[in-house]
C-alpha cells in the first residue's frame, strides 16, 4: 500500500469513526430537527422536504439544483453545536478518488479561494483550480460566502460536494443555560446557493 493510498485509508476511516461516535453520543439538549425548520424559513425554498429528523432535501424550482442538508452536532465543554451541511451529489467522468478542500485566502482579508488536495490523483487538482479559475460568477459568490468548510470528493465515479455554512446553525449552552439560532442572512443566502450552483457547473464537467 502506498503512502496516498494508506493516508486516504487512514482519513475514512477517522471519518467514519468520528460519525459513528456522534451518531451514539449526542449531545444532551440536541433536539434534532430545530435547526433545519429554522434554516428553512431563511432558505425561502418553496420546495423543501424534511425526509428525516436530521435530513432535508430543497430544489430550485426550475430544477436547477437539488440539494440534500443535513444537521451535524459538536460537542464542545458545557456546550454544543449544530451545523447545517448542504450536499451535491453529481455523475465523474473520471475514475479514481480524491478530496479537495477550498478556502478563503488571506489572513485578515479575503484575497482569493484556496484549493488544496488532501488525497488522491495528483492531476485532478491543476484542472479544478484551471476550472475554479475561471468562473468568475462562482469566483465572487464564494468571495462572498462566509463558510466554514468547503470539501470536494470524488468516490465510486461520483464527486460529492459538500458546504457548511458559518449562519444557519444553532449555539447550545447548558451552563448558563440558553440557545441561540445563527440566521442566514439574505445576502448569504443569494451567495449560498450561486456558489452551490457554480460548484455544480465546474465539478459537474469533470
Amino acid at each position: 500500500m502506498n503512502r496516498v493510498t494508506l493516508t486516504t485509508a487512514i482519513a475514512a476511516l477517522r471519518q467514519k469513526l468520528s460519525e459513528g461516535f456522534s451518531a451514539q453520543r449526542a449531545p444532551a439538549g440536541y433536539q434534532p430537527g430545530r435547526t433545519l425548520g429554522q434554516l428553512q424559513r431563511n432558505l425561502g425554498l418553496a420546495r423543501f422536504e424534511q425526509v428525516s429528523p436530521t435530513l432535508a432535501r430543497a430544489d430550485l424550482e426550475d430544477d436547477s439544483l437539488h440539494l440534500e442538508i443535513r444537521e451535524r452536532t459538536e460537542s464542545q465543554l458545557l456546550m454544543h453545536l449544530v451545523m447545517t451541511e448542504f450536499s451535491l451529489c453529481l455523475p465523474a467522468s473520471t475514475e479514481g478518488a480524491a478530496r479537495f478542500a477550498l478556502h478563503h485566502g488571506g489572513a485578515i482579508r479575503r484575497t482569493g479561494i484556496r484549493c488544496r488536495q488532501r488525497s488522491g490523483e495528483g492531476a485532478l487538482l491543476g484542472a479544478l483550480q484551471a476550472r475554479l479559475q475561471q468562473d468568475s460568477a462562482l469566483q465572487a459568490a464564494l468571495m462572498l460566502l462566509d463558510f466554514k468548510r468547503l470539501h470536494i470528493e470524488l468516490h465510486a465515479r461520483q464527486w460529492h460536494i459538500r458546504l457548511e455554512h458559518m449562519g444557519g446553525s444553532e449555539v447550545v449552552n447548558r451552563l448558563p443555560a440558553f440557545r441561540r439560532y445563527i440566521a442566514l442572512s439574505r445576502e448569504q443566502r443569494d451567495a449560498l446557493l450561486a456558489a452551490l450552483a457554480g460548484l455544480q457547473r465546474v465539478v459537474g464537467g469533470l
